[in-house]
């Protein structure tokens, strides 16, 4: 195979197929799990530090009168935002490095540079982002996970609200629904003692009806599906970059130009 570099070779070969050269040396799966985990991250860290705050007003509003009673909540909601905007730049960060990193091995497995070798160095720094990418990938596991916490109670409190209305419906009994409640308490939100800590029957369809309500509820499930994406773009980069150095192995042993 000739060196693309080599500007003679440009000339004889046309510029279609130094193109269609130049279009195989670009590592499609680590650019489009790049792609992938600028969209999760965005939407983990765009809905989810905005869901944050919508939570805090929907507690103050609806379940706790004192301040003190969600002051811990609100010191966790504030530290998690600055959490978040560091998630942000570490994510960019490290895509980028991934991507470069795809780049620098898809080369050298297709023998695009002409005096372009595969290193040992080039080989250890490859594993280390194998096994960084795969830590990371397990932690982030645990984000994921976590993430669907929060959906888990805004989707318990958006069936319960439903229960009640079917129950206004439906009853003679206009105290039938009285007893059907949500409390915050339970879910480690508020702790015990809090006041009032919970909303019952139609004060809290009321509160289901509100806009705060809905769009917090969305923004939530828009964080757990960026949470996804960014854990499915993770463990493409596992994918993609245990094949490219099996590959370099591979070809380091045969003692190929690679």
């Amino acid at each position: 195979m000739f060196p693309v570099k080599q500007p003679w070779l440009c000339k004889a070969l046309g510029c279609y197929d130094c193109c269609i050269r130049c279009a195989g040396a670009v590592p499609y799966p680590s650019l489009v799990a790049t792609l992938l985990c600028f969209a999760g991250m965005a939407l983990f860290c765009g809905c989810g530090h905005e869901a944050l705050a919508q939570t805090e007003v929907l507690v103050e509003m609806h379940f706790a009168r004192n301040f003190q009673d969600y002051s811990l909540m609100a010191a966790f909601i504030k530290y998690f935002q600055f959490v978040i905007y560091g998630l942000a730049s570490f994510f960019f960060l490290y895509g980028i490095l991934l991507l470069a990193e795809g780049f620098y091995t898809t080369s050298a497995i297709k023998q695009t540079f002409g005096e372009f070798r595969s290193t040992r160095c080039g080989r250890c720094l490859s594993l280390t982002f194998i096994i960084a990418t795969y830590v990371l990938a397990v932690i982030w596991l645990g984000v994921f996970a976590f993430s669907a916490i929060p959906v888990f109670f805004f989707f318990n409190m958006a069936q319960t609200c439903h229960n009640i209305n079917l129950l206004a419906e439906t009853s003679a009994s206009i105290n039938q629904h009285s007893w059907i409640c949500m409390d915050a308490r339970q879910y480690g939100l508020l702790p015990w003692n809090a006041m009032p800590g919970k909303a019952c029957g139609m004060t809290l369809a009321a509160i289901c009806k509100t806009s705060d309500f809905y769009v917090t509820y969305d923004l939530y499930i828009a964080a757990f599906v960026g949470a996804g994406v960014a854990l499915l773009a993770l463990f493409l980069y596992v994918v993609a970059t245990t094949y490219n150095y099996a590959v370099l192995r591979f070809l380091g042993r045969k003692g190929l130009r690679c």
